[in-house]
């Protein structure tokens, strides 16, 4: 067998390598995005905010895109990804979300220095966030208090639904429903907050 051959049958792998590269579907990533919609701002002086800390699934911790299918079976995609942490977008757009609904500039994230503490603190324990072939639902436990006395002012477990097109859910519909969810979650954050601005003195 001559050199030119030989020669050849060793560059063959990476030929092969190269050409699977090449042919790799490509990597498509998303983000969630705040609400746009009228709130109904507390009378008197805005409310600072506190906001985290923020906890997910570990099944969600991830950077690829996971969806619910039949039974308890899930599926990870491989190509559609968030372009950043999870948490991370879910903290920042419920931060713009409360920001919007109760007209305040002052919103802080956890941890805070305790000397500056915001009038309100928030958490969020996401229990889950699904999409189906027919719906997106989410399901939080969310904490409202006054950070001065660590006084509980809400706390609830809130299950929330977004309708999707039948058929097929595609990772385009993802994000979007995602972020209609987070739009529901931080109003009904929001009016607790509200309400207790708006209480009696001396409740």
């Amino acid at each position: 067998m001559n050199n030119s051959i030989l020669r050849w049958l060793w560059m063959l792998p990476l030929v092969l390598f190269i050409s699977a590269c090449g042919s790799s579907p490509r990597s498509n990533y998303y983000i969630l995005t705040a609400g746009s919609g009228s709130g109904t701002p507390p009378a008197g002086e805005t409310p600072s905010l506190g906001i985290g800390p923020m906890q997910i699934p570990e099944y969600l911790n991830r950077s690829n895109l996971v969806y619910h299918r039949q039974g308890n079976s899930l599926e990870i995609s491989n190509t559609e990804n968030w372009a950043e942490p999870l948490d991370e977008g879910i903290t920042r757009v419920i931060a713009i979300n409360l920001a919007q609904l109760l007209n305040t500039q002052d919103v802080r994230f956890f941890p805070w220095h305790p000397k500056r503490a915001p009038d309100y603190g928030v958490k969020v324990n996401l229990l889950s966030l699904d999409a189906s072939d027919r719906q997106a639902t989410l399901a939080a436990e969310w904490l409202v208090y006054r950070t001065a006395n660590a006084q509980t002012v809400r706390r609830r477990v809130s299950r929330l639904h977004h309708p999707l097109p039948e058929g097929d859910t595609g990772p385009g519909q993802i994000a979007p429903a995602y972020s209609q969810l987070l739009w529901l979650l931080s109003k009904l954050i929001a009016e607790a907050v509200s309400d207790d601005m708006e209480a009696p003195a001396d409740r």
